[in-house]
Order: C-alpha cells, then structure tokens, then sequence
C-alpha cells in the first residue's frame, strides 16, 4: 500500500472583547513567523487520518479590585518618639480607611520599622519609623474616595501605589478556553476540507501554557490624579491542542 503524508500549518488567534461579547480576528502564519502558536498537522496514510491543532481565546476583563499600598512615615529626634508617633499616626490612617468604607478584614499591616538616621555616618541625626497598611477596596468605583482619607491624613501619610486584579476569574478562563476549542475546531473544520475529508471525533484535548492574568500596576504619583485612578484591562489567554479524527 502507498502511503500519502499531507502536511499544513496554521497559527490561529481568537481575540475575545469585553467579558460578555466576543469580538474575533484570525491570523494565519506559517514557522518562523514569530506567533509563538504551535502547528496544525494533518497527516493521512492507509493506516490513521488525524488533524492536530492548536488554538487560542483571549478574554480581556475590567478589573474588579484595587489593591491601595499605604502607610504613615515620620522622623522624630529620639526613637522611642518616632516609633511612638509613628503608630498614633498608623491608627488614624486605619480610622480613615474605616470610615471611607474600607472592611477591617481587608486591612493588612505590611511593614512596621524603625532605624536610625543620619546626615554624616555615624552621627546619628534622629529616627525613622514608619508603617505600611495594604488596603483592600472591592468597590473600585469608591477609590478616590479612600485615596482622598488617606491623604486627609496629614503629612504622615504616604500613598506607596496600587494595583487592580479580578476577584473571580473563573468565568474568564471559562469563556477562554471555550473560545480557544472553537478556535481549533474551525481551524480543523478547514483543513479537514482542504484534505478532501471530514472531522471525525475529538482524539484528545491538552491545554498549554496561556497566559494568567497579572496586575495592573500604578506608582503613587499617579494614585494621587484622580484622573488616573483607572482599573484599565486584564487580559488572560488560553491555548489549546486538539486532535480529530479525519473520515
């Protein structure tokens, strides 16, 4: 019997919008060209007809979280008044965060210090102490509220930046890895055609390495503009290898 080989490869991208509506945009490449997708190989012979494909969904989601980096700083003469200071300071920063509707379960204290200071080494000029509070504030519609109570703290009060995450991604790598398979199930649909045959049933399904969402990081400069108190885009992608039998 002669054995006949075909061979194709295909690099596809989905691109989902906002979560919720799904806007696509293919791509087709061949190797070499930089996509990082892996091939679509459709292989016939006497003994086996199967198609190998890999697609890909990407979902872009508004962030429903602001992660606010805060704390107080002062500088005193005598250690024990820095430190002393510092946590007078510290509890009326909590106070404000309270009050701007900040839950005390979402405040964590992440640093706490105390050092020396000094103009010319060794001579010590005062002291240093400082505490830093990681808010958590689930309402990102509330952020320049809260940001506006930590500045009212007074000139203790230091914004060290924010960050933005989405609470639940679940539904997000959900309606990725949904898009990715429709991805690679078109993708075979048409190479199964332009092999002169029909997609059979699925042989196997492995995810691969996509991407996980990651926060969306702000300095403290740009915390203090209220303009720029944005949550923006995350975005989390999903690849996937799939194997049809050919009839």
């Amino acid at each position: 019997m002669i054995k006949i080989p075909h061979t194709v490869v295909l690099a596809a991208l989905v691109t989902m919008g906002m979560f919720g509506g799904i806007a696509s945009a293919d791509a087709v490449s061949g190797p070499g060209s930089g996509s990082g997708f892996g091939p679509a190989r459709v292989t016939v012979n006497d003994n086996q007809s199967e198609i190998t494909v890999v697609g890909e969904g990407n979902l872009s989601s508004i962030p429903d979280v602001m992660r606010l980096n805060t704390g107080v700083e002062v500088r005193r003469t005598t250690a024990g008044a820095a430190f002393a200071d510092a946590r007078k300071a510290a509890a009326k920063l909590t106070e404000a965060l309270l009050g701007a509707g900040i839950a005390a379960k979402d405040l964590q204290t992440n640093e706490l210090s105390l050092g020396p200071v000094y103009d010319n080494y060794p001579v010590v000029a005062g002291y240093r102490a400082a505490q830093g509070v990681e808010a958590v504030v689930r309402d990102v519609d509330s952020a320049d509220k809260v940001i506006d109570a930590v500045a009212a703290v007074g000139e203790e009060a230091r914004l060290n930046g924010v960050s933005f995450e989405v609470s639940d991604t679940r539904k997000a790598l959900k309606a990725a890895r949904d898009a990715a398979f429709e991805d690679a199930r078109a993708r075979a649909e048409q190479y199964a055609g332009l092999a002169g045959d029909e997609l059979g049933r699925v042989v196997s399904i492995s995810e691969e390495g996509g991407t996980p969402p990651s926060p969306v990081m702000f300095s403290g400069a740009m915390a203090a503009d209220k303009a720029s108190i944005s949550p923006g885009q995350q975005n989390i992608s999903v690849r996937v290898r799939v194997v049809y039998e050919l009839r």
